[in-house]
């Protein structure tokens, strides 16, 4: 398999083949079932981040050390940061510094892979931030434009539309868990939430379900639908690797017989923007949580979640302090499906 060179931005740029090389490479890595190659030995990963970030910061530094390199921080938020400039044709006489277009293949000559993300929603404040249209953050220019102009492989760390690292991560704990997982149920279920949150985490994990012919089902309250174009690549993913996906507004429904349960709230299209509007409508969706009880109607499931979780919010304690809850080893994974993704696309 050869995907030198390649950027990462969507799981489902890759085939199926490709994907499951990464993540069995991430399992042998983990296990020490190979040696961790010194791949990045005199190189360097730059990183930019748009907006917080915890588990991905820090698992993109330890996998690059591990992997004999050096992690670069481009400060592009907050004090001291750097501003860059997106559109085409525009007069710079404002507050940007530098066009995308220079400063992609400047970069491009320190680094050998960058690292970026995003996604307009993920912020530290208390309420949800005011965006564009979907339509709009559907493009994603910041992504898409150091694509364009990078002379090196360009890592999606999460954007507006998609996580390929999470989906990679979650993907590699699935088979790890579950040994063969096509043909098990996955439920993705939408939870409550005080903020409203990207789509990019649920399309890309509910995408990597698919590759691994899972029979996969998605469960949101009314007016919660994601994205139909991205989910119509799921659903054609998903025949293709023997599994299948469908949707339910029924919470108790979707957890019957699941042997994974992955819990993760994001914004409602119909209200996207106007979140005051989306608050109304989530009064009474209280019980869109993960409990004990509807974790009784599953197949013995293992509950999932990206982190940070809103505990007694999205999940009870009872749930995420269980022997089926595998949050941790989930972020832990994350590190080593990254370092599987560098040592190949360097």
């Amino acid at each position: 398999m050869n995907i030198k060179g390649k950027h990462f931005y969507n799981t489902a740029d890759f085939s199926v083949d490709e994907l499951n090389f990464l993540i069995d490479k991430a399992i042998k890595m983990k296990n020490g079932l190979i040696p961790i190659p010194q791949t990045m030995k005199g190189k360097s990963l730059s990183t930019m981040f748009f907006g917080p970030s915890l588990r991905t910061r820090l698992s993109f530094y330890a996998g690059v050390n591990k992997l004999g390199g050096t992690a670069i921080d481009l400060p592009v938020d907050g004090a001291g940061s750097y501003s860059f400039e997106f559109e085409t044709g525009v007069v710079m006489n404002k507050s940007t510094k530098e066009h995308v277009k220079e400063a992609a293949q400047v970069i491009s000559k320190y680094s050998e892979v960058i690292a970026i993300r995003s996604g307009e929603l993920i912020t530290n404040s208390d309420v949800s931030v005011k965006v564009k249209s979907w339509d709009e953050l559907k493009e994603d220019k910041i992504q898409k434009e150091f694509m364009k102009y990078s002379k090196v492989p360009i890592i999606n760390m999460e954007s507006n539309v998609y996580h390929p690292c999470q989906a990679l991560g979650d993907a590699m704990t699935i088979k790890d868990k579950l040994g063969n997982p096509k043909g098990k149920k996955y439920v993705m279920t939408w939870v409550n939430h005080p903020k409203s949150l990207p789509m990019a985490t649920p399309n890309s994990q509910i995408q990597s379900a698919c590759d691994l012919g899972m029979y996969v089902t998605v469960a949101f309250p009314k007016g919660w639908d994601l994205d139909p174009e991205i989910m119509k690549v799921a659903k054609a993913k998903a025949e293709q690797a023997g599994g299948s996906l469908s949707f339910t507004n029924s919470i108790d429904e979707a957890f019957k017989d699941a042997n994974i349960v992955c819990a993760k709230s994001w914004g409602a299209l119909g209200y996207y923007g106007s979140w005051d509007k989306e608050a109304e409508a989530k009064k009474g969706l209280s019980n869109w949580i993960v409990d004990a009880e509807k974790m009784k109607s599953t197949n013995n499931a293992y509950f999932m979640h990206c982190l940070p979780v809103r505990r007694n919010v999205e999940v009870t304690d009872e749930v995420i302090d269980s022997p089926q809850s595998i949050v941790v080893d989930e972020a832990e994974n994350r590190m080593w499906a990254q370092m599987a993704v560098l040592s190949e696309i360097i």
